[in-house]
């Protein structure tokens, strides 16, 4: 259905016809809904049993009348009385709580109306929230709307009595009814201007006062962090300077600004920093001496910890490869107030100009980095692989090493590149485990990742892509290798494991992405045959044709999020059944408990997993991943605002770019050249009445025939950019020939740059 929206000329007013889409189609499908085949012979079906009817309920998410449960198991008007029998007695029994006249709901699931708690943001950057004081089953997860406009966005802390909306198990859509102010801990990230402050997320829509005597000493041009005032008229809500947290333009801002935007822990606390000072690195007693094998570290040129060591040679027709891990387990002890930090970071922060680590210094730079000559603990695994890769075997065991080099991934890369033999083996090694990948056919998106360059007092000198060398993904599928032999061998030992799962894409995702690949005459195996090979396919179909980025990024959105969890589903994307983080235990809390069930399983010494930890693996698995989304979403927001800060040197200057995004508000576009994406408001379009065709992924102009599709090239000039938020606002310069058309439009109908547009801020 096409979603129509009308601007007349010079008003800026839009309206929407047609249903918009609900976050619902966005998430997994409540298959709870979905009726039963029918009997045969129309016969009513037989009255469900007790554990069906409760199944019913739990995967219904909310409340369900009493009619939909007898459309859903095709019952006849005469079992009526028996399911009304049978509904009382799981009432009874605490299994099924009444919802209102007729409905009932699983006691598991919420009710209509709750009191939610804010704990962070999705990758979109919308809320993400709790119920409170939740004593049921499972842990409910609800995806709050967005505030309205003159609003301020929820707040990490921040409760809010929310109206729920059932999306899948364990999962609903909120609304916030009403802000609690007792809640009190909702903070303001923003900058300080004129007794007001800014907000830096983007999502805020609205700026709050700082009243006389409630500023603290700020001064205009600092970031501050500030917290509600009660009480507020018709204009801006009051706030009071809680902390001066430095200027908008000094050296480090805009890292500082995400660490607290996003909540990041930074700073170590003194019980932390005296455990780690303490540490000391480890003797051979009770280790296997792997001193006399020259392994070696492969990194990038600015890493500073060194967690993972290879080595290869050459075995019979095959190869022999050992991956040696930094020994973290060691140091890091259950329960200890290190373990106590490192659980609760999750996992280490990366940012264009810092990193906040998940172990202090001693240890993530010190005693557990595999620095070159010197003695180190760690865990590896020794594995054969047959000529085409396929692995024959596996050990794991706990040793000592002393890495023979420190290599940057240029410097082997370069060696290479002139014949030098000195990594034969390690390549050699490589490319039979790439043929391997290659034939079980893996999901490998083409997506260049940005890297910012900095001056030293911080200012953007670049912003280029990232070179992914052979010697990359040598080192990856290495890794790729131990991971999932630790997943093998902690099921052949029976212990618990952290495995790294990956679901395939959903049904209503897959459905999207099947009609955006139709425009490019593209197409997809229905959704029970769909392997990651078939994505791998495609990417080669429009690989070096105009829409290939476009493509990748889409196929990339369409796909589910990695997660941890205690139960293995298998990784899609790697095409792999089972697969765990082994590798990088100083920056993931993942990989450190999968070392201590190896530990435990192996008797590798006293410092195994715990049976506490083994108990607790589901809420873990829960909190790392959220940690490690937080981590992604703020080195995201980090590279935008340096972007942006990047950009408004080049206000007004012209680039060519391609529509990577078509909603009911505007376009989104991406640049050709460093990345960069923003979004070109609908009323800079030409004036007419648009219509949105959200199928089609385009709007069309009614009067004038001009189309604005997905993955069309355009030429744009950047009208604004805002590094405190890090968006970036863009015009299009020339409009497309309208269908039908015989030569393109121009003229200041065309380009958006009439005298209504908004003078530049």
């Amino acid at each position: 259905m096409a979603r129509r929206i009308s601007r007349g000329p010079g008003s800026g007013h839009v309206t929407v016809k047609g249903p918009p889409r609900s976050r619902a189609a966005a998430g997994p499908q409540n298959s709870a809904r979905r009726r039963p085949a029918p009997p045969p012979d129309g016969e009513p079906a037989a009255l469900p049993s007790r554990d069906a009817l409760v199944a019913f309920l739990r995967d219904a998410g909310g409340k369900v009348s009493k009619s939909e449960i007898v459309r859903h198991f095709g019952l006849g008007v005469t079992q009526r009385p028996a399911l009304r029998d049978l509904l009382r007695e799981l009432r009874t029994a605490a299994t099924a709580a009444p919802a209102g006249k007729r409905s009932f709901r699983h006691p598991a699931s919420l009710p209509d109306t709750a009191i939610v708690e804010v704990f962070g943001t999705d990758p979109d950057g919308d809320p993400l929230a709790r119920p409170v004081n939740w004593d049921g089953d499972g842990r409910p997860l609800v995806y709050m709307h967005a505030e309205p406009k003159g609003q301020p966005a929820l707040a990490p802390g921040e409760r809010v009595l929310a109206r729920l909306k059932p999306i899948g198990r364990d999962k609903y859509e909120g609304r916030t009814l009403k802000r609690l102010a007792e809640s009190g801990t909702s903070r303001i990230l923003g900058l300080f201007e004129s007794s007001m402050i800014r907000p830096v997320d983007r999502r805020a829509r609205a700026d709050w006062s700082v009243p006389p005597g409630e500023n603290a000493g700020a001064e205009d041009g600092e970031l501050v962090l500030a917290e509600p005032l009660p009480g507020y008229g018709l204009g801006p809500r009051p706030a009071r300077v809680v902390e001066r947290l430095g200027r908008m333009d000094a050296p480090r801002a805009v890292s500082m600004l995400c660490i607290h935007a996003h909540g990041i822990p930074a700073e170590f606390d003194d019980d932390t920093l005296r455990e780690a000072e303490r540490a000391r690195g480890v003797g051979p007693e009770g280790r296997e001496d792997l001193r006399d094998i020259p392994l070696v570290t492969i990194d990038g040129e600015d890493a500073r910890d060194f967690d993972d060591a290879v080595f290869a040679e050459p075995d019979g027709e095959g190869w022999t490869v050992i991956v040696a891990i930094a020994d973290v387990s060691h140091y890091v002890r259950p329960g200890k107030p290190l373990d106590r930090t490192a659980a609760d970071r999750g996992n280490s922060v990366y940012f264009p100009d810092r990193v906040v680590p998940m172990l202090p210094e001693a240890l993530s730079n010190g005693w557990c980095s595999l620095r070159p000559d010197e003695d180190r603990g760690c865990l590896f695994v020794r594995m054969r692989f047959d000529a085409e890769g396929r692995k024959q075997e596996h050990r794991f065991g706990r040793g000592i090493m002393r890495s023979s080099a420190r290599l940057t991934y240029e410097a082997v890369q370069d060696a290479r590149n002139r014949g030098e033999p000195r990594f034969d083996a390690l390549y050699g090694a490589f490319g039979a485990l790439l043929g391997a990948r290659e034939k079980r056919g893996t999901l490998d998106l083409d997506l260049p990742e940005r890297k910012v360059v900095l001056s030293d007092d911080g200012k953007v000198l670049a912003i280029t892509p990232r070179e992914r060398l052979d010697s990359h993904k040598l080192i990856e599928e290495f890794m790729v290798a131990a991971n999932v032999c630790a997943a093998e061998e902690l099921e052949r030992l029976h212990q618990p494991c952290m495995y790294r799962v990956h679901d395939r894409p959903s049904d209503v995702k897959l459905e999207g992405l099947r009609e955006f690949l139709g425009s490019f005459d593209l197409k997809l195996p229905p959704g029970n045959e769909l392997r990651p090979r078939d994505f791998h396919r495609l990417l080669d179909e429009v690989r070096d044709r105009p829409e290939e980025r476009l493509v990748n990024e889409t196929v990339l959105r369409a796909q589910s999020q990695a997660a941890y969890a205690p139960d293995n589903i298998g990784h899609f994307g790697l095409a792999l059944a089972r697969y765990a983080h082994f590798t990088s235990p100083i920056r993931r809390y993942a990989d450190l408990l999968v070392h201590r069930a190896l530990v435990s399983g192996l008797r590798l010494g006293p410092d195994g997993l715990t049976a506490e930890e083994a108990a607790h693996f589901p809420e873990t698995a829960e909190h790392i991943t959220r940690t490690e989304r937080r981590a992604a979403l703020a080195e995201r927001d980090a590279v935008d605002r340096y972007l942006a800060a990047y950009m408004a040197d080049h206000v007004g200057a012209q680039f060519e770019a391609r529509i990577s995004g078509v909603t009911r508000f505007g376009l989104f576009v991406t640049l050709e050249g460093n990345g960069a994406s923003g979004i070109v408001p609908l009323p800079s379009l030409p004036d007419d009445r648009w219509d949105h065709e959200e199928g089609a992924r385009r709007v069309v102009g009614r009067r004038t025939g001009i189309t604005f599709s997905l993955g069309q090239p355009v030429d744009v000039r950047l009208f604004e950019a805002v590094p405190l938020t890090g968006s970036l606002t863009f015009h299009i310069l020339q409009s497309p020939n309208p269908q039908g058309a015989s030569r393109r439009r121009t003229g200041p109908r065309a380009t958006g740059s009439k005298a209504r547009s908004s003078p530049r801020r």
